[in-house]
């Protein structure tokens, strides 16, 4: 695994790397100030080298909250966001453990590996979360470096995977909310995404399927597709590929969803955990060999 990101060098704020290959915690900023270009442009590089950074301290206010995401470009709105919701650019994340609706024979929250909105036309640049209710024990965040993942493949693995495209669904909002899923794909259809994407700002390679919402890979049965995809699957869980957050009131979690997976571990019951997200829109995952 790469170690340069180790010994990225940053002017504006302090850094430390949490592990050799993904995750750093910044400290010395103040989230809440209006940062100057400078600043968020060493934020922004931040988090291409780390992949997702974390922020301890930072009493801001929603509005505060949004102001910050918009820095790194526009922000999307949640299906699931209530239509009257004050501002509808914070995505709540309200969990007791206790309360999982159950779908399919198992509760179904964040606690399985995934990339925000992979199911969208233009899936997510990136998540900002922050931490407002916390357990006292329990409650942390896993995220997974896919780079990494792609890197671990065989070279005949590597180049299968990258002339395949997946199907991703989101439809699975829709069924939380005790709606159709027709209804979910008038407005959200199904979205097919390489298996391997190419990073627009580093061009690094990265794998592009989670558990969580890719469905099948065209063009082979469904037998080949269910082996394939577990196999991909299981790539997030390698513990070398991973970084383990304990979240403390006021911690905020920026990374970037074009080149990591997370995962909320639910072990916390009966505790509360609310957490609030703005989310910054990306662009249409591809895959340029020649990169």
């Amino acid at each position: 695994m790469a170690t340069a990101a180790v010994t990225q060098e940053f002017q504006k704020f302090a850094v430390k790397p949490l592990t050799p290959g993904i995750g750093a915690e910044i400290a010395g900023i103040d989230l809440g100030e209006h940062l100057p270009d400078e600043t968020i442009a060493e934020i922004r590089q931040a988090l291409l080298t780390y992949k997702v950074i974390f922020f301890r301290d930072q009493d801001i206010t929603q509005e505060q909250h949004i102001t910050f995401g918009r820095r790194f470009g526009q922000l999307e709105i949640h299906p699931a966001t209530p239509d009257d919701q004050q501002h509808p650019e914070i995505f709540h994340l309200r969990t007791r453990t206790e309360q999982l609706p159950d779908v399919a024979g198992r509760r179904i929250g964040a606690n399985v590996w995934h990339s925000d909105v992979s199911w969208r036309a233009e899936p997510s640049l990136g998540s900002i979360l922050m931490g407002r209710t916390i357990p006292e024990v329990g409650g942390d965040t896993m995220w997974a470096d896919m780079v990494a993942a792609y890197e671990g493949l065989s070279p005949a693995m590597k180049e299968w995977a990258s002339t395949l495209t997946a199907v991703h669904d989101g439809s699975i909002f829709a069924v939380l909310a005790g709606n159709s899923r027709e209804s979910f794909w008038e407005n959200f259809p199904m979205q097919e995404h390489p298996l391997v994407r190419t990073h627009p700002e580093t061009g690094e390679r990265a794998l592009y399927v989670n558990a969580a919402f890719t469905m099948n890979i065209k063009g082979l049965s469904t037998k080949e597709s269910d082996w394939l995809l577990d196999h991909l699957f299981e790539q997030a869980a390698i513990p070398e590929y991973q970084v383990r957050f304990r979240w403390q009131k006021n911690s905020i979690a920026f990374w970037d969803n074009r080149a990591c997976q997370h995962y909320a571990v639910g072990d916390y019951a009966p505790a509360a955990r609310d957490m609030e997200r703005v989310t910054v829109i990306g662009d249409r995952p591809f895959f340029d060999p020649q990169r």
